[in-house]
């Protein structure tokens, strides 16, 4: 697998390169700023990108904004976003479009290191990949008047384990349930937020979808 990291600070760019290497993970390319990012995804065209928000020289939004760059010319690029920070309106931005894998983890994920490893794989296998805190600010925000609302306390903690990209085993193991019980609600979810069976669409995905853009 390949990766392109956009990392400012040298010594997480250098610990991350050094830690996927360990678990054969090819980094072809790590950049230190947001210009450099996005020929860099283009020349390397990489299984999937790690990059900050936040990036040199405004230190605003140039590593989500190359990676979106990219990911228009080359449709379904994996993008895992690293930050500080829960930034609802990057998260949103990211998740907006439904083409390929995504993730936005907050940085001391990283030092969870199985976890860390175990969620640049499943944003390059085109899976999508939330921090527990993003979601749960996410969720919070969510008003009385929208879709989420109609959801049981027990439906929002399945959907939030949802989008932290938990399998069905995982949830029931988590919240102590059967995996019948987590299906049940899985389906409950999407017949609330009006996501009808499809073949086109990942409604797993579209759930995480469905409350962002409420």
């Amino acid at each position: 697998m390949r990766v392109v990291i956009a990392e400012d600070l040298a010594l997480l760019r250098d610990g991350l390169t050094r830690l996927l290497t360990a678990f054969d993970l090819e980094v072809v390319d790590a950049v230190d700023n947001g210009p450099a990012l996005l020929p860099a995804l283009l020349k390397h065209k990489p299984d999937v990108a790690i990059a900050d928000v936040r990036l040199p020289p405004t230190f605003t939004d140039e590593g989500l904004q190359a990676a979106i760059a990219a990911r228009a010319q080359i449709p379904g690029l994996p993008i895992l976003v690293l930050s500080q920070h829960v930034e609802q309106m990057y998260a949103r931005e990211l998740l907006s479009d439904r083409s390929g894998g995504v993730g936005y983890l907050l940085k001391d994920r990283v030092a969870h290191v199985g976890q860390f490893v175990d969620a640049v794989r499943q944003v390059a296998g085109g899976g999508t990949v939330m921090d527990p805190d993003v979601i749960a600010q996410l969720l919070a925000r969510r008003g009385s008047d929208q879709p989420l609302a109609a959801l049981t306390p027990r439906e929002r903690e399945v959907l939030g384990l949802m989008a932290e990209g938990r399998s069905n085993a995982a949830i029931a193991s988590r919240i102590v349930v059967t995996e019948k019980a987590v299906s049940k609600h899985i389906n409950s979810v999407f017949a609330k937020l009006g996501l009808p069976p499809s073949d086109d669409d990942n409604r797993r995905v579209m759930a995480v979808l469905a409350y962002l853009r409420a």
